[in-house]
C-alpha cells in the first residue's frame, strides 16, 4: 500500500510525501470506555490507515480519501468540523489540536488510504487521527512524545 499511496500522492500533488501508518485495533475488553476514563485492553490488528503528507507554502489544507475517491480543501483560518462527511473531520480534528497547544499550523497536502473497515468496531477513525497527528508532528518538527500525540488524537475524536 505504501507504494500505491506514494504514487497517488506524487501524481496529485507533484511532491514526495512523508508516509505514516497507524493500525486499527480491537478492544479485548472495554469497548467505548476509553473516552470515558474506563479500563481497556486494546490490541493492534493487521489492518491500518496510511497517510501521505507534505507541507504547502500557503494556508490551505488539501485532503484526498483515495479509497472513497473524494477530495476536500479548507483554509486554516476556517478550520472547523465539516458537516456530514466524516473522514475530513478525523484529519481536521487532529490538525486542530496543534494550534490548541500553541503550535502554529501550516498548510499541508494529505492522501488517506485505509484497509481498516469503517463501522466495524476496529477504530478506523482513531487510526486516521493517530496517523494524521504523527505525520504533522514530524512535518512541523514539534518533537511531541507519543503519549501527548495519543492524547491529541483522543481529543480529536471528541
Amino acid at each position: 500500500m505504501k507504494q500505491k499511496i506514494t504514487e497517488l500522492f506524487n501524481g496529485r500533488f507533484n511532491a514526495t510525501p512523508l508516509i505514516v501508518r497507524s493500525p486499527g485495533r480491537i478492544n479485548i475488553i472495554g469497548e467505548h470506555t476509553d473516552y470515558n476514563n474506563g479500563f481497556v485492553l486494546p490490541a493492534a490488528i493487521d489492518k491500518a490507515a496510511y497517510v501521505a503528507m507534505s507541507v504547502r507554502d500557503d494556508d490551505e489544507i488539501h485532503l484526498m480519501a483515495a479509497d472513497l475517491n473524494e477530495n476536500f480543501s479548507i483554509n486554516i483560518q476556517d478550520l472547523k468540523p465539516v458537516g456530514d462527511i466524516s473522514w475530513p473531520n478525523f484529519m481536521l480534528g487532529a490538525a486542530a489540536q496543534f494550534p490548541k497547544r500553541g503550535i502554529p499550523l501550516i498548510g499541508f497536502n494529505a492522501v488517506l488510504m485505509s484497509d481498516v473497515p469503517m463501522g466495524a468496531g476496529l477504530s478506523s477513525s482513531a487510526a486516521i487521527e493517530c496517523a494524521t497527528t504523527f505525520a504533522l508532528n514530524e512535518l512541523l518538527q514539534t518533537k511531541l512524545d507519543r503519549l501527548e500525540m495519543v492524547k491529541m488524537a483522543q481529543k480529536a475524536e471528541h
